[in-house]
């Protein structure tokens, strides 16, 4: 059973994400497992794997970009793993800063801030655009548009994990920093 129906949702990249809590909610009462303790050992492990699938679903349909990564891989598409090709010289540029401020370098700890920083708007202006998408391509089921969104979500991805790296050699609470892994 696939996440939206589950929640008796239609299928669509833009949701009220109120509806979509409530949804959840009524939905997980009525398959808690203390509702299940005395029925039979099928019904019980039943009400287990409807929790296990509630639970999924909600995790994932209630981010904008964890929904549309999951709606995309069920319309058979695939982010990119490759770096954006107009991020290529910044990236290289954050590698640096980060290796200078491993070695001791003070002075590129301002440098990645401000790194970071331009990289979080970047995240925002992405954010922005895929809601003005999503709304686009639930209107008119574009594949066109489901193609922009699977280019916005690839490059989301992969500034989202710039912005984590730096908040980690920043040592930004809330991230942990290893320097075993660098």
């Amino acid at each position: 059973m696939e996440y939206y129906q589950v929640l008796g949702l239609e299928p669509k990249l833009s949701l009220d994400p109120e509806d979509l809590k409530q949804r959840f909610y009524g939905r997980s009462r009525l398959w808690h497992p203390d509702r299940f303790i005395h029925a039979n050992p099928l019904e019980r492990e039943r009400a287990l794997d409807m929790t296990a699938l509630l639970n999924d679903a909600f995790r994932t349909l209630r981010e904008p970009a964890s929904r549309a990564e999951y709606f995309l891989k069920q319309h058979g598409l695939e982010l990119s793993k490759d770096p954006p090709p107009e991020l290529l010289e910044e990236v290289f540029d954050l590698n640096l800063m980060m290796e200078e401020l491993r070695e001791g370098d003070n002075s590129a700890r301002r440098d990645l801030e401000s790194a970071r920083d331009r990289f979080a708007g970047m995240l925002a202006q992405i954010d922005a655009e895929l809601q003005e998408l999503f709304a686009g391509y639930d209107l008119s089921q574009s594949r066109e548009i489901l193609d922009e969104i699977q280019q916005a979500l690839s490059r989301r991805r992969y500034i989202s994990n710039l912005v984590r790296d730096a908040n980690k050699e920043l040592n930004v609470p809330g991230t942990s920093h290893s320097n075993a892994a660098n």
